[in-house]
């Protein structure tokens, strides 16, 4: 049985993380896009990189095919739908597998962390790398909803 100090500090702990994220100031969400030619019939002549040397593509959700949408999905990110922002569960799987094996040998990141260093262009591996990560990632998901978090990452991730 919990007692009742215990349960108010975790109630004061749940209190300052609240706060914490809410107080995360965003990254502006507005990707700049590729300046697109195309021709009359609207078939894409030149597109011109924008300032970082990348393509990016202005894309709608609804042109994303839904079978991409869901292998990346199952591949990235398979409680996607499940989580806000941070997946407890991988983060405690890849702490137990780099504690087992010594070394990183997977990570915990979501899309939506994945969304965080790329708006960011911040590194991974770094601890405090990756709490400014799932705490930007937390704070996109109070923000926004899980299609609003896939239009930004099929902007900002790199496709090659």
């Amino acid at each position: 049985m919990v007692s009742l100090s215990s349960a108010l500090l975790l109630w004061l702990a749940a209190e300052a993380l609240d706060a914490w994220v809410e107080a995360t100031a965003l990254p502006s969400l507005v990707i700049e896009t590729s300046v697109e030619v195309l021709a009359r019939d609207g078939r894409l002549l030149r597109a011109y990189m924008v300032a970082d040397g990348r393509w990016r593509m202005a894309i709608e959700p609804d042109a994303v095919d839904p079978d991409f949408t869901a292998m990346l999905v199952a591949y990235e990110d398979k409680r996607f739908y499940n989580h806000g922002g941070v997946d407890t569960l991988a983060v405690l799987r890849a702490v137990a597998q780099a504690a087992w094996q010594g070394r990183v040998v997977s990570g915990g990141s979501t899309l939506t962390m994945q969304v965080a260093r790329l708006l960011e262009d911040s590194g991974t591996g770094q601890i405090k790398g990756k709490l400014r990560q799932a705490r930007l990632a937390l704070a996109l998901e109070r923000r926004l909803n899980k299609a609003e978090i896939l239009q930004l990452y099929y902007q900002v991730a790199p496709y090659g």
